[in-house]
């Protein structure tokens, strides 16, 4: 088959994706046209095809494909929970009971950091709870709302990329396990990935020294001091603390338990190793979302409100779950094509593999950055990226999925078309531009620290040093920007 040809689905859907700025609508039209390319353009066989395709997704060879179905059923109970969080008054009594604890503007910037941090299950519903749990809290320290927002930003999509307990983990797990050359269990993998995207982890650590420090925004009176009346509203974290809770130690529970039972081990290690992940990933989710019910009726919340909160979460959710199912079909097209083998004996001839990692960062930055969509970046480009780096240099696997996820995280937390820049900014009650525009220098210097570690990476530095050096090259950036004097400034 002419290699144009073999090409041309998954060009067909990069173009799409670019121009249209609609991954759903991009991996379908490209599933379609991969279809007619295999089937040579026969119009009865290709239905045919992409029907059985679509089937065996769910059930093949005289068997129900349980991972898929877990996964799914994992995303549907966590688009469930984060609606009926979002959609009680568990936000806002968090809200109450957070104003009683904080006396100043540090610990009010250092509490919006963690609160971030702390609700890692899903990057937008971190934005609208961070965001309007604490605006009123900025109103009252006087912090910019410019400020606000590039703290939710910086605590939403890079959390979450780190976690899969989040609703990002299953999604990138499920595009793990269908990479045959990668060894392990995917909830591993997806741990050995997360300990190398530098962007993340580096945005985190930068946003905290913004909120420590004060530097970067024009707040108003840092200094000032509040002590609290007993008349001020009461609230309770615990409607928000429990079912977040309840999720995060059920899934190590559970995972543990799998592991313990299918290993008869006594290492740790082998638990995690031997672990069904999907299915403890959907029983915790189901449990954490059954703990949120049952809080939320206790506090008198209409079991009407919470069905159709529930909904709500289930039909949000939908737009995910179709990315992810439309993936595996153009994945498996795109496998049977051999797209990824062909892009990578071209890249082994015409490629250095000392620049491949951040190759990789900068492909996948300005992929995300166009399009405002991580996720769809993830969908198209782990599985090549990862064919790519298993042809040219195996050992370089694992970290070149981690540069898939760090560009794609940077270019959407840039892109003033994406969801969690748009949510970010107005639930912080900042203008988008303003937002994307301010928050821009200090995820350039997370990128350029980033773009240093993977580069180590590839000299075969070893991690210890790639990190060192993101951390120091961030650190000294900082300083030199926003050093006395310094041109950098910005005005809410």
């Amino acid at each position: 088959m002419n290699e144009l040809l073999i090409l041309s689905p998954l060009i067909l859907t990069l173009i799409l994706a670019l121009t249209l700025r609609n991954t759903l609508l991009a991996l379908g039209l490209g599933t379609i046209f991969g279809t007619l390319v295999l089937n040579q353009f026969t119009f009865s066989s290709s239905f045919n095809y992409l029907s059985e395709l679509l089937i065996k997704q769910f059930y093949d060879k005289q068997q129900w494909q349980a991972w898929h179905i877990n996964i799914i059923l994992t995303m549907f109970m966590l688009g469930i929970m984060t609606k009926m969080l979002s959609q009680s008054h568990a936000v806002e009594s968090f809200s109450n009971w957070l104003q009683l604890r904080i006396k100043n503007q540090r610990q009010a910037r250092i509490g919006v950091i963690f609160l971030g941090w702390f609700v890692f299950i899903d990057g937008l519903f971190s934005c609208l709870a961070v965001g309007n749990v604490c605006q009123p809290l900025s109103e009252k320290y006087r912090i910019s709302s410019s400020r606000l927002a590039y703290f939710v930003d910086s605590s939403a999509s890079p959390v979450t990329s780190l976690i899969p307990l989040s609703s990002w983990g299953p999604f990138v797990i499920a595009l793990l396990a269908s990479l045959s050359f990668l060894q392990g269990n995917p909830f591993s993998n997806f741990i050995d990935i997360a300990q190398m995207n530098f962007y993340a982890i580096i945005t985190l650590l930068i946003s905290f020294y913004v909120a420590w420090s004060g530097i970067g925004f024009d707040d108003k009176n840092q200094d000032i001091t509040f002590e609290h009346s007993e008349s001020e509203a009461k609230g309770s974290p615990w409607l928000l603390i429990i079912p977040i809770l309840s999720l995060l130690i059920g899934s190590i529970v559970l995972i543990l338990w799998s592991g313990y039972n299918a290993s008869n081990s006594p290492h740790f290690s082998d638990w995690i190793a031997n672990a069904n992940i999907g299915e403890t990933m959907r029983n915790a989710s189901l449990f954490s979302a059954l703990i949120t019910f049952i809080l939320l009726i206790k506090d008198k919340v209409r079991a009407s409100v919470l069905f159709k909160s529930s909904w709500l979460g289930i039909k949000t959710i939908s737009f995910a779950v179709t990315i992810l199912i439309f993936t595996w079909l153009i994945g498996t097209i795109i496998k049977e094509l051999q797209v990824a083998k062909l892009l990578a004996s071209w890249s082994g001839l015409y490629l250095s593999k000392y620049y491949l990692l951040s190759g990789l960062f900068g492909l996948c930055a300005l992929m995300a950055f166009a399009t405002g969509s991580s996720w769809g970046t993830f969908a198209i480009m782990i599985p090549i990226g990862g064919e790519i780096a298993h042809i040219i240099d195996p050992e370089m696997l694992i970290p070149a999925i981690s540069a898939v996820m760090a560009g794609s995280v940077f270019g959407d937390h840039c892109s003033p078309i994406s969801d969690t820049s748009v949510l970010s900014a107005t639930s912080s009650g900042c203008e988008p531009f303003q937002h994307v525009t301010t928050q821009l220098p200090f995820a350039l210097i997370g990128a350029l620290s980033a773009f240093i570690g993977f580069q180590l990476l590839n000299f075969e530095a070893p991690y210890w040093l790639a990190l060192f050096a993101v951390v120091m090259s961030a650190y000294i950036a900082i300083r030199w920007c926003y050093r006395p004097n310094a041109a950098v400034s910005f005005q809410n």
